[in-house]
């Protein structure tokens, strides 16, 4: 490793250099770049720089979208830069991306940054994600767009495997088995190892099915896939901090919807005059504000079935569904129509 003012100084790590729980040595040096446990043999005049303090192995960050604000959309070069040295000072020294909108090319170059592995942008089914993230594609897009996006990164692609199903109001998968195995085969083809992005847990086999090298967030897995996933050494890039972002998530996917949500007055709660949460279109009327409750809870007895392709549930204020009393007259009156 040399700067524009000539080769860098060696490093002299005046430990102790932590190796594992009850391993240490007492000192360590950097020449190029390389970390060495012995002296190596330098040149007379080599510049020697003496560094005294507790030593131990880097970070690494293998889930990082560096690139992509807190608030969605792509940022400036410099934005990611900044993001990166956020990462650095908490002791990260490796990132893995997966997946930028922005070309973070140059940030390979920088020494003062941990080293970046790049994977390009992710790929998404068309309306099946987070809106500005990816680039969408249809099932017959799919080979091209892998083998487009292996060659932008540096050995990786990214396939977003599964999103919440605005025609269901639920996880689902956005591809078929065929169109997984299709994704895989032109990754692997291209050089490149292939990972998805899984939330539900009936994607987990399709990836699985069709040679999928790596599993991010994997919230789906249960006991089968679980041990179908370690016997074949797959790695999991676990990310718990998703798990408090489904909401919102949610709420970005009814922005995206051409159709307008609506209110289910049925499944509000008896007695107060809280409106039902707005349901997704096409999804059964699963939330009703509780009084005294910071968060909605599940009414299960309240769930009306979701018509197969619909835009809502089969409540009718005319009648008692679920065995409940119609609406009064005067709700009718105000304009509220089945949902």
């Amino acid at each position: 490793m040399s700067t524009a003012a000539g080769p860098a100084p060696v490093l002299h790590l005046r430990g102790p250099i932590l190796l594992g729980p009850e391993l240490e040595l007492r000192e360590a040096w950097v020449v190029g770049g390389r970390i060495r446990h012995v002296r190596p043999e330098l040149p007379a005049g080599t510049e020697i720089q003496e560094i005294d303090g507790y030593v131990a192995p880097g970070l690494a960050d293998l889930h990082c979208h560096l690139g992509i604000g807190d608030g969605g959309g792509g940022t400036t070069l410099e934005t990611a830069r900044q993001q990166a040295l956020t990462d650095r000072d908490t002791g990260v020294l490796l990132i893995r991306d997966a997946g930028s909108i922005i070309d973070t090319t140059p940030l390979q170059q920088q020494s003062d940054l941990p080293r970046l592995i790049r994977c390009g942008r992710h790929l998404a089914r068309t309306r099946r994600y987070l809106r500005g993230y990816a680039d969408e594609v249809e099932p017959e897009d799919l080979p091209a767009a892998v083998s487009r996006e292996a060659g932008r990164g540096d050995g990786w692609v990214k396939l977003v495997g599964d999103w919440i199903d605005r025609g269901v109001g639920d996880l689902s998968p956005c591809w078929e088995a065929e169109d997984f195995r299709a994704a895989a085969y032109a990754a692997h083809r291209a050089g490149a190892r292939i990972t998805t992005h899984t939330f539900d847990e009936s994607t987990l086999p399709l990836a699985l099915d069709a040679g999928f090298d790596c599993l991010e967030h994997a919230t789906g897995l249960a006991d089968e896939t679980i041990t179908r996933t370690a016997e074949a050494g797959v790695p999991v890039v676990t990310t718990l901090v998703n798990i408090g972002k489904f909401e919102s998530y949610a709420r970005q996917g009814r922005r995206s919807s051409r159709i307008t949500p609506r209110i289910c007055v049925v499944c509000a709660p008896v007695g107060t005059t809280a409106p039902a949460t707005p349901m997704m279109p096409g999804s059964s009327c699963w939330w009703a504000p509780t009084p005294g409750s910071a968060r909605p809870r599940h009414h299960p007895r309240r769930a009306g079935r979701a018509r197969p392709g619909g835009t809502g549930c089969h409540h009718d204020p005319r009648r008692g569904d679920l065995g409940f009393p119609p609406l009064p007259r005067r709700a009718r009156s105000r304009g509220r129509r089945p949902c």
